[in-house]
């Protein structure tokens, strides 16, 4: 890859946000990994831009040997963004849920993005100026949030919380070198994340996933290490630019103004 060309690397991004990130990037001129579980549908995202340099990696983020496949990319090469995008759509109650898929959550939400940063960071820290993003939600604010459609999500609103907490805690480890450090907490979003689940949500209001990618970049230009699109007041301010939110948690939020357009 062009070593002059900024590169990045998307899990997840086969579908929704991941998908829109990696389509976004591509055509501001990223070099791109982009990482996910289906072949045909990376394989089809690179056709899109035949005049990019973009890498297809097949690994599935819920295994030691596909973190450990995707770990050395983010050690050995030379990323500007990496983007923690993978998922899971496990919504169900902590009895009811099947302790292989509780794995299969965690390790995906938690341990890989976790492990994904720490191979990147020391190389990142050395070159500065790079970014980690982390894709959440709001309901990494809503363990209280009423279950609606849902028959319960307790693993998966903490496996969010997790991405949250490891977000605001690297960016006060790693800012000082220059990395800026996002959690990425949208609302709902019309992806087929929840289609998977067998909940319409169609009634409800959502944002596309280019607007949540929108959004993140948006947020990288205001400085804010947590990004949440839906949420129209900034509340509980604290040093550097960071505030969080405990109202509106996981509701039908449509983008804010302040986030529809990023500045060229």
């Amino acid at each position: 890859m062009n070593s002059t060309t900024p590169l990045a690397l998307v899990t997840g991004a086969s579908s929704g946000i991941g998908l829109s990130f990696a389509r976004r990037l591509a055509a501001q001129g990223y070099n791109l990994i982009v990482v996910g579980r289906r072949k045909l549908r990376l394989d089809a995202l690179a056709a899109e831009f035949p005049a990019a340099d973009i890498r297809t990696v097949v690994a599935d983020l819920a295994c030691e040997t596909g973190i450990a496949t995707v770990a050395a990319l983010c050690r050995q090469e030379p990323l500007s963004l990496l983007i923690n995008n993978a998922g899971v759509a496990h919504y169900m109650s902590l009895t009811a849920l099947p302790s292989e898929k509780s794995s299969e959550l965690l390790q995906v939400k938690c341990v890989a993005p976790t492990l994904l940063a720490y191979a990147a960071a020391p190389g990142m820290a050395t070159r500065g100026g790079d970014t980690i993003i982390n894709v959440a939600g709001m309901l990494a604010f809503g363990a209280t949030a009423p279950l609606g459609q849902a028959p319960g999500r307790a693993i998966y609103v903490a496996a969010l919380s997790h991405l949250v907490s490891l977000s605001l805690a690297l960016h006060e480890e790693l800012s000082p070198a220059g990395l800026r450090i996002q959690a990425l907490c949208p609302g709902i979003v019309a992806t087929e994340f929840h289609e998977r689940q067998g909940m319409d949500l169609s009634a409800m209001v959502r944002m596309t996933a280019d607007e949540a990618v929108t959004a993140s970049l948006r947020g990288l230009d205001l400085g804010e290490v947590i990004c949440a699109p839906g949420v129209a007041q900034r509340s509980a301010r604290m040093p550097g630019g960071i505030w969080r939110t405990i109202s509106s948690v996981g509701g039908a939020l449509p983008v804010i103004a302040r986030y529809r357009h990023r500045a060229l």
